[in-house]
């Protein structure tokens, strides 16, 4: 009898799993049991109104679609919005707190340890730290205009007396000049900027008794950069400059294109406020420069250019590392400052990097093939020269949106997401071929959160809420430390270094919170404002757009005409702000099949 009772509990425990079997298809959604794929939580509402309707018509209700739409689609709720806002706040304040606390008046914090961190003055080859720290207290000074934004009046005022009475650039330094002009100068300028606005958009940042001691600050360091400028037969400086002795005798003679081309921005600004042309003129000779040194076939700049022979030692043409920010500056240029030639040679730039580098089908929303990709190719050939793209191309999404190609931003920016969601990170060079970090670390890069924030103001579509949502939630889980924010050593294994850069308080924590603080005066006081390449925040008005010199800049006949910023148009392509229709608002940026194609190009799914 035993016998039969056993075999009886097994044919009733068979029964049970086929039934549960049946079950589970329905069950696994619920449960999250689908490979990979991020499980939706409770879909807030839909927001009341006819765009709603249409858009629901047209592509597809998120309620019938799949876990794409199911996930990203409809409203955000403000009280997600806000509680995400502050969590923004609080990761700066963490990170700076304990910056405060453990390293000042030292460059950079290491929040594994909770010391500070200078120069390596045992190595002066380690070109990584000394590029970037001066012993300057560069963390206090990158981050002056964050406290701004985020309306911290009684830190601001305090971060720019210690600045004042504790900051010297009489250092012997050797920092790279790129580095330095964005960071420090960048910074120093658009705090002065804040300080002395009449209308203290965010709130009374206003300093007692300050006597332009910021600007002042500024000119000195702009001052001892100029020695980059001098003795060379290109106009192109040298890469780095010894603060106090000037370009050191042993200097190389090659540097990159974004190292050389991309000083303008702050460096204009400095001549206008000063009344002194000089540091526009020779930023403006270095643009110049190498804009003379493209190839005469594919109208491309490499990467890599010797300063006295102009040669080019590296003919790789993109967007990432080397180049970005030559691009980026030549619009942001003409919009700050309104110099027609500017604008005319960004137009030229995009369409040789719309007609060289861009891979994948013409449409990012619409037809067949692999989406659009931006590679790196030859100078002279437009021919593909490697498989991999850097997290620092990840910027290209936002200057996209500038210029109203929001389509193909959309597209762009998945990609990039999609490497994020895999790893909780974008790693430092990605193998879009191998599907596979080929640099695996994250050093806290700001960029992708940057066109998150960009994108969003363009489009208003939630999606870019819930973009920013994983990448706050992917910061707190994987790089957050005793005291700080830390970089990632590896993207797969989430091992961390002792390092927190300047850039995460400047950048990364400032778009974030702008992306979740609907009612920013950035975005509500009617002010015009434009973000350097550091994430310095400049206000966009008339004094930048008159010079008070009489001389001409270096390749101006003329330049008394000034376009108008309606004029701002990007030459031949075919998407702009408009073909983004309000109906698709609150549904996916980029249709569901589309994202999946992505997700599954870089071996997400």
């Amino acid at each position: 009898m035993r016998w039969r009772s056993v075999v009886l509990g097994l044919l009733l425990l068979r029964l049970g799993l086929q039934a549960l079997l049946t079950l589970l298809p329905a069950l696994a959604r619920g449960l999250c049991l689908h490979p990979r794929l991020p499980c939706p939580g409770p879909r807030p509402p839909a927001l009341p109104g006819p765009a709603a309707g249409r858009g629901a018509r047209l592509w597809g209700a998120a309620a019938g679609g799949d876990e794409y739409e199911r996930r990203y689609s409809g409203a955000f709720p403000p009280q997600l919005r806000a509680r995400l806002r502050d969590a923004a706040r609080g990761m700066f304040v963490f990170g700076y707190d304990s910056y405060m606390e453990h390293a000042f008046p030292r460059d950079e914090l290491d929040p594994l340890h909770c010391r500070g961190r200078g120069p390596d003055r045992r190595d002066p080859s380690n070109l990584n730290i000394n590029d970037v720290l001066g012993n300057y207290s560069l963390t206090l000074i990158d981050a002056l205009d964050t406290l701004a934004v985020m309306g911290n009046s009684s830190e601001f005022q305090k971060a720019v007396k210690l600045v004042i009475d504790t900051v010297s650039f009489d250092k012997d330094s050797t920092v790279q000049v790129f580095e330095a002009t964005i960071r420090v100068l960048g910074s120093l300028l658009s705090a002065h900027i804040i300080i002395t606005d009449t209308k203290q958009p965010f709130g009374d940042m206003t300093i007692k008794d300050y006597d332009n001691e910021l600007l002042h600050l500024a000119h000195d360091l702009a001052v001892r950069l100029l020695p980059a400028f001098e003795n060379t037969k290109t106009g192109i400086p040298y890469p780095r400059v010894n603060l106090k002795k000037g370009v050191p005798p042993d200097s190389h003679n090659e540097t990159c294109t974004a190292g050389a081309g991309s000083l303008l921005v702050e460096f204009g600004i400095l001549s206008r406020l000063l009344g002194d042309s000089t540091f526009e003129w020779v930023a403006r000779r270095a643009v110049k420069a190498l804009w003379s040194l493209r190839s005469n076939n594919t109208g491309l700049l490499g990467n890599v250019v010797n300063i006295q022979t102009g040669h080019w030692v590296g003919k790789q043409s993109g967007l990432g590392a080397g180049s970005d920010s030559f691009y980026e500056y030549l619009l942001k240029s003409y919009i700050l400052f309104g110099e027609k030639e500017d604008l005319e040679m960004f137009n030229a730039a995009y369409q040789n990097i719309q007609n060289h580098l861009r891979r994948g089908r013409e449409a990012c929303n619409e037809g067949e093939g692999d989406p659009p990709l931006y590679v790196n190719v030859n100078m002279y050939t437009g021919q593909l020269m490697n498989t991999w793209i850097d997290s620092l191309q990840a910027f290209f999404p936002g200057l996209q949106v500038l210029i109203g190609d929001v389509e193909d931003a959309i597209c762009l920016h998945a990609f990039y997401y999609a490497i994020w969601k895999r790893y909780g990170a974008l790693p430092e060079r990605y193998n879009w071929q191998l599907q596979a970090p080929d640099v695996p670390f994250y050093p806290l890069r700001p960029e992708l959160v940057e066109s998150t924030y960009l994108l969003y103001q363009a489009t208003k579509n939630p999606f870019y809420l819930h973009v920013g949502m994983d990448i706050l939630q992917s910061l707190e889980k994987y790089t957050k430390a005793k005291c700080g924010y830390a970089t990632l050593h590896h993207v797969v294994e989430k091992t961390k270094e002792d390092r927190m850069e300047s850039f995460f308080l400047s950048e990364t924590c400032k778009y974030l919170y702008l992306l979740f603080d609907e009612e920013n005066p950035v975005h509500k006081s009617g002010n015009k404002f434009m973000f350097t390449t550091e994430g310095h925040i400049v206000s966009v008005d008339e004094r930048f757009r008159n010079s008070l010199w009489e001389d001409i800049l270096p390749g101006q006949e003329d330049s008394a005409h000034k376009t108008k910023p309606t004029e701002l148009k990007a030459a031949n392509f075919s998407s702009n702000c408009n073909r983004v229709p309000d109906e698709r608002r609150y549904l996916l940026p980029l249709k569901s099949n589309y994202m999946r194609q992505i997700d599954r190009m870089v071996g997400l799914i």
